[in-house]
């Protein structure tokens, strides 16, 4: 019925609650306790936490490039509370907190943005492939994934996470068109941040919306407000209860912001006004549902500085593991790229191998 009720055709966005917190839909909210719901926005301001310190860790040249997860946290973690451990995970690189959800450890999260090879092995979660940096590459994985447990008959639904800017890539289509018509249990979550780097989604499509693009693959869409807990919530109950009952893939719009910088080698003034990014405050997923916790007494202002300082000391501590890991072997930037290497990168490691001896040496002089 949710699908029915918000079809994209009509470009309705689904919400549950508004920027103060309350409820406007409550027939649609999810069933779930106040308990969880306090939960999860602790695990929310804890994802923010983080995201800040490892925004903070960049800039002190203690971690590489890192692309900010600020304002889209009600996804990743709305998302990530309904992963089961035999789920796939099949992520892009802006959904931290689905990460940790699906078992991930911080440290590992250090390593990988630190350039460790290993950090894609997320502390041998099972069923979670490594993050995609090739745009949209990563859907038509999904999609095999799904067939591949549906001919096993096996229970398990593939979460896959893509950014705005994925769809105007072949591999979105070509994933959503195989998909449906092998009806493969996946679920398909576009973070809607409003800009792929610096392109906005105007410029990315003339739909009117994303969610629409279901259509013409004969499955469900529906746009959703991305900085809604319980709407995201929802419609990925909706979607879970969908693709587990045989009937295929679905596809959810989720229409959020990207506070921060593309990357941390971005510059947002540069494509975007300081009005657009405070309209955008208002409607910030933690301060919505702090909100919506306040108004049911289930949280205080007060009770927030010392839990900051606690998440703080966690990360910290996290960090450090990293910082304290094996240096990066240089055979590891070769050996993983072929499952033989080829004489050709042989070659290039050989001459790199050279000038790092080369640099050692003239060092000492």
């Amino acid at each position: 019925m949710l699908f029915k009720d918000f079809d994209p055709i009509e470009d309705k966005l689904f919400q549950v609650m508004d920027n103060d917190g309350h409820m406007v839909s409550s027939q649609w909210k999810p069933d779930i306790t106040d308990d969880f719901v306090l939960e999860s926005y602790k695990f929310m301001l804890f994802a923010r936490t983080a995201d800040r310190m490892c925004v903070s860790f960049q800039r002190q040249g203690r971690l590489l490039t890192y692309p900010p997860n600020l304002g889209q946290e009600a996804i990743a973690c709305a998302v990530g509370k309904q992963i089961r451990p035999q789920d796939w995970l099949v992520p892009a690189f802006r959904e931290m907190g689905a990460w940790l959800l699906k078992g991930a450890k911080l440290s590992d999260l250090f390593l990988y943005w630190g350039g460790y090879e290993e950090g894609s092995r997320f502390s041998d979660t099972p069923y979670f492939l490594p993050s995609a940096v090739p745009i949209a590459s990563q859907l038509p994985h999904a999609v095999g994934i799904g067939y591949a447990a549906k001919y096993k008959k096996e229970d398990r639904v593939v979460f896959a996470f893509v950014g705005d800017g994925g769809t105007s890539q072949g591999d979105f289509h070509e994933a959503l068109n195989f998909g449906s018509v092998w009806k493969v249990p996946v679920i398909v979550i576009v973070q809607n941040n409003q800009y792929a780097i610096s392109v906005p989604v105007r410029k990315q499509t003339a739909s009117k919306n994303i969610a629409i693009k279901a259509i013409a693959y004969g499955i469900p869409g529906i746009k959703v407000d991305g900085n809604d807990f319980f709407a995201v919530y929802k419609a990925t109950q909706e979607a879970v209860a969908y693709t587990q009952s045989g009937n295929g893939p679905v596809l959810i719009e989720a229409v959020t912001y990207r506070r921060g910088a593309h990357t941390t080698s971005d510059d947002p003034t540069l494509y975007r006004t300081e009005e657009e990014e405070k309209s955008w405050e208002t409607k910030d997923p933690i301060k919505r549902l702090r909100a919506y916790l306040v108004s049911r007494g289930m949280w205080k202002e007060e009770n927030e500085p010392p839990l900051l300082e606690q998440y703080k000391n966690e990360v910290e501590k996290e960090f450090a593991i990293f910082e304290n890991h094996a240096p990066y072997s240089v055979e590891d930037v070769f050996k993983y790229q072929f499952k033989e290497m080829p004489d050709e990168l042989r070659q290039q490691q050989v001459a790199y191998e050279k000038f790092l001896q080369w640099k050692e040496k003239n060092k000492e002089v």
